[in-house]
């Protein structure tokens, strides 16, 4: 007689699956980290491209869409790493010394090829300083803030940095219609105050103003200051380091 108990589970044998405790925030993290580095690689070749074919690609409009948006969204994954990071207390500033007119033509060389192919005029007035800040966070900042001036300046847009009240003050100005009113700010930026509804720049701001906290010195913190005028008299942004 066949055992019918021996052919089949026991009653009390568990035949489910195993629970997974999936961490999401971590998934999306890895997913944007990807994304980025694809985003990266992207933009190299586009830049590439525009090399070898430069005057068939370079006043082409779709291109130069192309080469924006993919900047702007390459960006964005930036921030959101940052935010990210910061959410999980490992975001934090690496200070060391750096020559700033050097550090901006850097990251303003980044940029130029779009600058060109939309002929955007750009310049750079920069006193021989040299600043103390963490040079990857600061060119996250200053790549989305160019990027944001790529896209409201009608045709120039010049770098800028000084020393005032012992703060180094790194700007961005355009020729645009500046910022409205209530964009218009100093100190730092709250994330439930940001009102995404209002542009594309919500999360650059809230990511540029945890930047500037981030470095401090004798109990003085950094911040951002958005305000109209400067040498154009369009929008004029501006990172304060101690």
């Amino acid at each position: 007689m066949t055992d019918v108990q021996n052919s089949s589970a026991s009653p009390s044998e568990d035949t489910s699956q195993p629970e997974q405790s999936i961490d999401f925030s971590m998934v999306i993290a890895s997913a944007v980290h990807d994304m980025k580095n694809s985003l990266g690689m992207l933009l190299n070749s586009l830049d590439e491209l525009r090399q070898e074919h430069g005057e068939q690609l370079g006043g082409t409009r779709g291109f130069n869409t192309l080469q924006y948006e993919a900047e702007r969204v390459h960006n964005d994954l930036v921030q959101l790493l940052g935010i990210y990071r910061l959410g999980e207390q490992t975001l934090s500033a690496h200070i060391e010394e750096h020559f700033v007119p050097d550090f901006l033509q850097e990251n303003l060389a980044r940029h130029t090829p779009l600058l060109d192919g939309l002929d955007i005029q750009c310049s750079v007035a920069a006193d021989d300083l040299l600043g103390f800040f963490d040079e990857d966070l600061l060119t996250g900042v200053l790549n989305n803030t160019i990027n944001n001036a790529i896209r409201y300046t009608r045709s120039r847009i010049h770098l800028t940095a000084r020393q005032q009240d012992d703060y180094l003050v790194i700007g961005v100005e355009d020729d645009g219609r500046g910022y409205p009113e209530s964009m218009q700010h100093s100190g730092p930026v709250s994330f439930g105050s940001l009102d995404f509804n209002s542009g594309s720049t919500s999360l650059g701001l809230f990511f540029a103003s945890t930047v500037a906290q981030l470095h401090n010195q004798g109990g003085r913190k950094g911040e951002i200051r958005l305000r109209n005028g400067g040498q154009f008299g369009g929008g004029v942004f501006e990172i304060w380091l101690p």
